[in-house]
């Protein structure tokens, strides 16, 4: 029996694991390699999507489901099924187009299966779409096939801030909104999150409370960097998961799972 057996460990993908210059540094790597040698189990909590995640699985030695779409889809990638799934209200489309008249300047992706649909894009959903390696199809908000499984909304941030305030004062009773980044306001189902999705992994996995430990970079990871016994976070993490009070270890570009995996060695 391993040393690491019965342990859980969750990260985020984009700049936590995967660095902004698109690798994974060799220390996580040789990091979670023991760590599973030793009995751990290792997934990923992402934002992106199955179909923008999936070219990216093998990079990381993963051998629980992964959490997907800001905790609205866990899917197994071993075994090549959804285990769950959640969707936008069937209001979505109304609400967003009644919103949007209000937020002219913002853009908005809608995820439908696999494929991405887009209204009036702008150069933060090309940056997008370029960073993660796919394509979109712009449609009247009306005529974008449903049910959604989450949506994007993309702005500059301070207009995105004042557009997440008046969001949640609308529509806040049946959508959660939180931002993955200075220019991305997220979209899923009130109740789907990162750590809702973390929470049912656990459970599904047999995992004892106080045994899941979490690592994220910016404040969509919040929901389950609070689940966990210690919160970690790169020390280039977002200023948002700064002042919450995540446990900073070194940069993402230097490996954080070596770090992690050694304070876990002297714990367990």
């Amino acid at each position: 029996m391993g040393k690491f057996e019965g342990l859980l460990l969750v990260s985020d993908f984009d700049d936590t694991l995967y660095t902004a210059d698109k690798y994974v540094p060799e220390r996580n790597l040789r990091a979670l390699e023991r760590f599973e040698a030793e009995g751990g189990l290792f997934t990923v909590a992402t934002g992106r999507a199955h179909r923008t995640f999936a070219p990216y699985v093998d990079l990381v030695p993963i051998n629980a489901p992964v959490i997907l779409s800001n905790g609205s889809a866990l899917y197994d990638f071993q075994e090549n099924r959804m285990l769950e799934q959640t969707y936008l209200p069937d209001t979505a489309p109304e609400d967003l187009e009644a919103f949007l008249e209000e937020f002219p300047t913002v853009a908005m992706e809608a995820y439908y299966g696999e494929d991405i649909y887009v209204w009036h894009p702008n150069f933060i959903t090309d940056a997008h779409m370029k960073k993660v390696g796919t394509t979109y199809t712009v449609a009247p908000i009306r005529e974008m096939p449903r049910p959604w499984t989450k949506a994007i909304l993309q702005e500059i941030r301070p207009v995105g801030l004042r557009a997440r305030r008046r969001f949640l004062e609308l529509y806040g009773d049946r959508y959660e909104a939180i931002f993955s980044n200075h220019f991305y306001l997220e979209l899923t189902a009130k109740g789907s999150s990162k750590g809702g999705m973390a929470t049912r992994l656990a459970r599904r996995l047999g995992i004892a409370p106080g045994h899941m430990y979490c690592a994220g970079d910016n404040q969509n990871d919040i929901a389950m960097l609070e689940l966990s016994p210690i919160p970690f976070a790169p020390s280039d993490c977002a200023q948002e998961v700064r002042d919450w009070g995540a446990r900073l270890l070194c940069p993402c570009a230097e490996g954080i799972m070596g770090d992690i995996v050694g304070i876990l060695d002297r714990l367990y």
